[in-house]
């Protein structure tokens, strides 16, 4: 059994019998620890007694009079957005029927830090304590941006976005950078900083420093272990079972459905499905093509039985790939519920 990304906060969670997650108190104080809310020696008073008493019962009720009484303006805001936050939490049913409400009707009305909070939690919780550290790996770009580099020689390379501009404002050129920077194809078992199948144990120690780089090309193995990790998450939230196939292009002269898992990788192929004239240097953003099909075609809307959706990750032009999970579970032609 192996613990992964304790400050995740995902401990504090309990779990429904039907393998929903359900908010505790103890979930509900992490957010009182956090920046944002914790108290520092500049607190006033009337800060210092509503943090008290939320912390005592982080359920409670609090006034907007209360708010006013402090004297950091900042402080209040923080406050409205997360009692806001809060009170959308208490009203869902689990962790997981809260997720799915922030992408309907008005839209996400959270911090975008707290909704990739949840999906790190969410990760944690679908692979479970007999994870994969390669699989965990993957389930990083949930939640995290990665900066994306593709070498001479066709080699495409990912890293944590946030990891690598703290290592160029420090001014280091570590392996990662290196990687980045084309110098090294660094697939060697001895480099550590590049996780692959012959030393994934070496996750474990390093599991919230997310400072290992992975290959993302098709044909390896990472973009195998994501594949897993995309049915996974389908079947968690709406209980339908896929097979996810990489691929290098899609030929389908029926092509009929697709969804991008990406802002970049969503415009590409609605233009591609559009037969629109794509230039090289927007293919040249696309990190992998999948193919979904799906085990229960009774889950599926009637004129989609029989027939694949394609999926695309891929590259902003910042060289940034910042994955939309969430377009899983609302993008797929899925059949009603009667």
């Amino acid at each position: 059994m192996t613990q992964f990304w304790p400050q995740s906060a995902y401990k504090t969670l309990l779990p429904s019998p039907d393998g929903q997650l359900l908010v505790t108190d103890d979930f509900l104080r992490t957010y009182l620890q956090r920046p944002e809310l914790s108290l520092v020696p500049e607190s006033c008073e009337a800060e210092q007694a509503l943090h008290a008493r939320l912390t005592t019962n982080p359920r409670a009720e609090v006034s907007e009079a209360e708010i006013a009484q402090m004297a950091d303006e900042d402080i209040q805001e923080n406050y409205r957005v997360w009692l806001r936050y809060r009170k959308r939490l208490l009203a869902a049913n689990s962790l997981e029927a809260f997720y799915m409400s922030l992408f309907q009707g008005e839209g996400v009305d959270v911090p975008p830090l707290f909704v990739a909070q949840l999906a790190q939690i969410f990760v944690r919780h679908i692979l479970g304590e007999e994870a994969d550290p390669l699989e965990v790996k993957m389930g990083e770009l949930f939640f995290r941006t990665q900066k994306i580099s593709v070498m001479e020689d066709g080699v495409v390379m990912g890293a944590d976005d946030e990891v690598v501009a703290r290592n160029l404002q420090a001014g280091e050129t570590g392996n990662i950078l290196d990687l980045l920077k084309g110098k090294a194809l660094a697939m060697r078992s001895a480099d550590l900083d590049v996780l692959h199948e012959a030393n994934a144990s070496e996750y474990w120690a390093r599991d919230e420093d997310f400072d290992l780089a992975v290959q993302l090309n098709f044909g390896h193995e990472p973009i195998n272990r994501f594949s897993r990790l995309l049915e996974k998450w389908i079947e968690h939230f709406v209980g339908v079972k896929t097979r996810i196939t990489p691929m290098q292009q899609i030929t389908d002269p029926k092509w009929s459905w697709h969804v991008g898992l990406d802002a970049t990788a969503t415009g590409i192929l609605n233009k591609l499905y559009n037969k629109e004239p794509l230039d090289t240097e927007e293919l040249e953003l696309i990190i992998c093509l999948f193919r979904l099909d799906f085990i229960d075609e009774a889950a599926v809307a009637k004129a989609q039985v029989g027939k694949p959706v394609y999926l695309a990750i891929a590259m902003n032009e910042q060289k940034q790939l910042k994955l939309k999970p969430q377009n899983l579970l609302f993008n797929l032609p899925l059949a009603k519920a009667s």
